[in-house]
């Protein structure tokens, strides 16, 4: 499967319809889903820190992969509503971090580095 294979199936299972301004609350859910599977993500690690040492395990890895691809759905939801899609999101990616490299600037904080 492709990143655009993807992108398309899983657009087939956005819903609603409610506008207000360029944030309708369509795209508002979907931010606020990708804030909830990206704390289902955390807390996955942070039972695994607890509870068993930082030691994962297979099931604990099934369970983080499911979960990333809830986020991945999230993540293509938003870009699809603001006019991008997935391919646009990893190359501007590729292209910020190869740039940060490239300047040593991988380390540090702040979005401009």
């Amino acid at each position: 499967m492709t990143i655009d294979d993807y992108s398309r199936q899983a657009l087939r299972t956005l819903l609603g319809e409610h506008a207000y301004g360029e944030v309708d609350a369509k795209l508002m859910a979907q931010v606020l889903g990708l804030g909830g599977e990206s704390g289902e993500v955390l807390e996955k690690f942070k039972k695994i820190l607890r509870d068993k040492q930082g030691r994962i395990s297979d099931s604990d890895r099934t369970a983080i992969v499911k979960e990333l691809g809830d986020v991945l759905w999230y993540v293509n939801a938003i870009a699809h509503l603001v006019g991008s899609d997935l391919e646009e999101v990893a190359r501007l990616n590729n292209e910020k971090l190869a740039s940060r490299q490239r300047r040593d600037q991988l380390q540090g904080s702040g979005d401009n580095r």
